[in-house]
């Protein structure tokens, strides 16, 4: 697209994501996502029911009269974005595109970040990692992010979720909030690289999918195109043995997908292009403060 169009877009996502992370995450993005440790604020004097652990003894000899030392949480939070660019992100039958959904969900999700005055951080994968971009604040780094994730281009169409995983594992060394956006669309076996990664770092999975990946239409013969490997074939979506057939390949993949994200302890926000991502957001950030 060109310059004109693009900012158009940066501008349209702007506006739609800072209302939303203002007006309607504010609060529940804040609960669900939790400072890292305590730090120290301050001394005061001693209150009934004060924990004696937090006396500051030294205060306390100099002024014959205890205090006791205040923390508070460290709130500051690294956010990074692991967004699927790979070629099935460009599929849009029901609603918008996944790759509009996906842009929309990251966009939200940065500006939320940083109206908590936290860093915000990309990494773009396909089958290997496209591009990194390191976590920053700022309105100026997250309209460089939105502008990336609205015209990214990448090298590669394949999918390998552990390839993105182990990027984060390693290059990034403190601990961190990461949100896995993607369609999961990827045979390969991500176990072991998402456990690794959720041990270090708090790892949330974002599932965006089609209501067409899901179920076929009984629409005759229909031609279908893999974005990822550049094969197509024509399959007869008359027959119901078919129809059947696809509808038992997506209930075992998302067994499966359900499967590794609870070994993993990964929580799960699933998002259809046809519905509203506000509604699984605000469900996911409710569940967390919760249970976290």
């Amino acid at each position: 697209m060109d310059s004109s169009e693009l900012l158009r877009k940066v501008r349209k996502i702007e506006i739609k994501a800072k209302g939303l992370s203002q007006n309607v995450f504010a609060g529940e993005y804040h609960s669900a996502f939790k400072g890292r440790g305590m730090t120290f604020s301050e001394v005061r004097e001693y209150q009934y029911g004060d924990d004696v652990r937090d006396i500051d003894w030294n205060v306390t000899a100099r002024n014959n009269h205890p205090y006791v030392k205040v923390y508070e949480e460290e709130r500051e939070l690294t956010v990074m974005l692991l967004v699927d660019v790979s070629g099935s992100k460009d599929f849009g039958a029901v609603g918008t595109s996944k790759h509009e959904m996906m842009t929309e969900v990251a966009a939200t999700l940065a500006f939320s970040a940083i109206e908590n005055n936290d860093k915000v951080g990309v990494i773009f994968f396909s089958d290997k990692i496209e591009k990194f971009i390191p976590p920053k604040k700022g309105r100026k780094h997250i309209l460089l992010v939105i502008r990336e994730l609205l015209d990214f281009h990448p090298e590669s169409h394949g999918t390998n979720l552990s390839r993105a995983l182990e990027f984060l594992t390693s290059a990034i060394k403190r601990h961190c909030t990461a949100f896995l956006i993607s369609d999961f669309i990827d045979d390969n076996d991500y176990y072991k690289a998402m456990s690794i990664a959720n041990s270090k770092h708090d790892l949330i999975a974002v599932q965006v999918y089609d209501k067409r990946e899901a179920s076929l239409p009984n629409v005759g013969l229909m031609r279908v195109y893999d974005a990822e490997t550049g094969s197509e074939r024509w399959i007869n979506t008359s027959s119901k043995q078919v129809r059947q057939s696809f509808d038992r390949w997506w209930y075992k993949r998302q067994m499966a997908m359900g499967e590794t994200l609870r070994r993993s302890r990964v929580d799960l926000a699933s998002i259809a292009t046809d519905e509203d991502y506000v509604k699984s957001l605000m469900g996911l950030f409710k569940r967390r403060a919760v249970t976290h």
